[in-house]
């Protein structure tokens, strides 16, 4: 099951928990299971609001007593003790600690030491083991997010007046697509950015989808720009055909007219060690009839600044260009071939109409050719022949 989250008015712990209640989640069952954890001292508290004339659910913690301070470890080990599933164990404990290790890099302490300050600490593990659990109980596999809407101004806190949006949420969110708005208002809490930085597998567009259902959780204010909601859609993903898969990646590219092309090379091995996918050089005429070179780099998002970092220590580019991708990919897996040149890694392509294609992997052909001293077209040959008898005898 694949749900989207349409952060159009940004996002927090408790505008998730109302969404995904309002997809389906009995809140007598969220209220059973959390009072099996160790957490006490606290009731959830479900009322139905209206923002723009949208009916939607709106979550608050209420803390029926004093509660202590919790430092990151403890909260780890009373999730670890709980009798949670190890899924939802696990979610909870991955956006913690994205938590702690930006709250630790902001006040100069080990992610250990983060301390979630009384009701903000119970507040905090209410909305995001809710969190957790509730996508569990829908059975969401997959998650897209839109980009993130940034409000602006200040917000008061333990530590006094900060700016919005806060240092965590700001640290939270990086490599993740935001986007400033003139709202002087918290648009997304630093539990919200954990949440969706941890469990969102990809941001942007809506992806192809079959709609089931809607959730709407409600924020505690009213703004006057727009309704403060988060709407998370919930779906199947669009049927692709048998044995292909898609995904979304980034295309960074330059220009370059003015480098000793022996350089190339060395800019292309740096890239890959970067975590480049693909690199590719492509003859171009630029300004003024000059022969110039453009670069283009297939990488995933996590290693687009990397890249880019790259382009521009190594290059003599002054400019780069950088725009989202979608692709489809072929089912592929790596299998070890028993060959007449030993043991060699071989992947298996099927495509859409059920053909299967072997490949053997290039560096280990050059290797065999260099070593036996035979030619590389032979050595191919030869792994790709033993390779199909083998796939021939075990169909």
């Amino acid at each position: 099951m694949l749900a989207y989250f349409d952060c159009f008015s940004g996002i927090s712990g408790d505008m998730t928990l109302g969404a995904l209640l309002d997809l389906g989640v009995p809140l007598k069952w969220l209220k059973e299971t959390l009072a099996g954890t160790p957490l006490q001292g606290f009731d959830l508290k479900v009322t139905s609001v209206s923002r723009s004339g949208i009916r939607a659910n709106r979550v608050e913690v209420v803390v029926n007593d004093h509660q202590q301070e919790r430092n990151f470890a403890a909260i780890k080990s009373i999730i670890e003790n709980s009798p949670l599933s190890n899924a939802a164990k696990s979610t909870s404990i991955d956006i913690f600690q994205r938590l702690a290790d930006v709250e630790a890099g902001i006040h100069g302490c080990t992610p250990e030491e983060v301390h979630f300050h009384e009701v903000g600490g119970i507040d905090a593990m209410v909305d995001i083991i809710g969190t957790a659990l509730c996508l569990e109980y829908l059975g969401i596999d997959q998650i897209a997010a839109s980009r993130i809407p940034l409000g602006k101004g200040f917000v008061s806190c333990k530590h006094g007046k900060l700016p919005v949006p806060a240092p965590a949420t700001v640290a939270l969110l990086k490599r993740v697509p935001v986007c400033g708005t003139d709202i002087e208002h918290e648009l997304v809490t630093p539990t919200g950015a954990a949440i969706i930085s941890s469990i969102a597998q990809s941001f942007g567009a809506m992806p192809e989808m079959r709609i089931q259902h809607i959730g709407y959780g409600a924020g505690s204010r009213e703004l006057e720009s727009r309704p403060n909601l988060l709407r998370i859609i919930v779906g199947k993903a669009a049927r692709q055909a048998q044995d292909v898969a898609a995904d979304q990646v980034w295309i960074v590219e330059t220009n370059i007219d003015d480098m000793n092309p022996e350089i190339f090379g060395f800019v292309m091995d740096r890239l890959f060690e970067d975590g480049a996918l693909d690199v590719y050089w492509i003859p171009v005429y630029m300004k003024k009839n000059r022969p110039g070179t453009l670069v283009q780099v297939l990488c995933e998002t996590q290693n687009r600044d990397a890249i880019i970092e790259r382009l521009f220590s190594e290059t003599t580019s002054i400019g780069i260009r950088y725009y989202e991708a979608r692709r489809r990919l072929l089912a592929r897996e790596t299998f070890m071939l028993k060959s007449s040149f030993g043991q060699v890694a071989v992947k298996r392509i099927g495509d859409p109409a059920g053909q299967t294609r072997l490949v053997p992997e290039y560096e280990i052909c050059k290797k065999i050719a260099l070593e036996k001293k035979l030619p590389l077209r032979l050595v191919y040959e030869t792994i790709v022949n033993e390779a199909n008898r083998k796939e021939n005898l075990n169909s």
